[in-house]
C-alpha cells in the first residue's frame, strides 16, 4: 500500500521543484513525514510480532542524508533517452536494520515491548509535529491565494 507521504512526496519532487512553487521547508517536511510514516509500520510490525518465536525485531535508522546532500552539488545529465531520469529516483534518508545482536525472551524474539511502545509513542508525537507544521506552511500559501484575507 503506497501512502499518502509517498504520492505527495513524489508529486513535489516531479512538479513543484521544476516550478520552484514550494520552498524547501515543504519537501523536507515530506521527506519527514515518510520517515515517521515508516518508522510507525516498523514499531508496529514489532509489537505484532511480540510472542512469534525467534522472530528479531527492527529499528528505521535515520542517516546522515542531509549533511551529505548540503555538501554535494552534483547535476545528473541524461545523455541517452532510455537512461532512467534523476529526478524521480526515491531517495530516502533513513534504513531499516534487522537488531540481530539481542535476545530477550526464551523463544529467541528480541522485541522489548515496553521500548517499542515507548518508540511509539515519540514517533507519534513527532508526526503530529510535522502535521501541523506542514499544515501552517499550506494554510500561509492558502492565505496568499485567496488575496490575504
Amino acid at each position: 500500500m503506497i501512502s499518502k507521504c509517498n504520492i505527495f512526496s513524489d508529486f513535489c519532487r516531479r512538479r513543484f521543484i521544476d516550478v520552484k512553487l514550494f520552498d524547501p521547508t515543504i519537501l523536507s517536511l515530506v521527506q519527514s513525514l515518510n520517515y515517521a510514516s515508516t518508522k510507525n509500520r516498523v514499531i508496529a510490525n514489532n509489537i505484532a510480532n511480540v510472542d512469534t518465536p525467534r522472530f528479531k525485531a527492527k529499528e528505521v535508522r535515520f542517516k546522515n542524508v542531509l549533511a551529505d546532500e548540503l555538501e554535494k552539488n552534483m547535476v545528473a545529465k541524461k545523455t541517452n533517452e532510455k537512461h532512467v531520469d534523476f529526478s524521480d529516483t526515491l531517495h530516502k534518508p533513513y534504513v531499516i536494520r534487522m537488531k540481530n545482536n539481542t535476545t530477550y525472551n526464551h523463544n529467541g524474539n528480541n522485541v522489548d515491548i515496553d521500548k517499542e511502545m515507548s518508540e511509539l509513542a515519540k514517533n507519534q508525537i513527532y508526526y503530529q509535529g510535522l502535521v501541523d507544521r506542514i499544515n501552517g506552511k499550506f494554510g500561509k500559501i492558502q492565505t496568499v491565494l485567496r488575496g490575504g484575507s
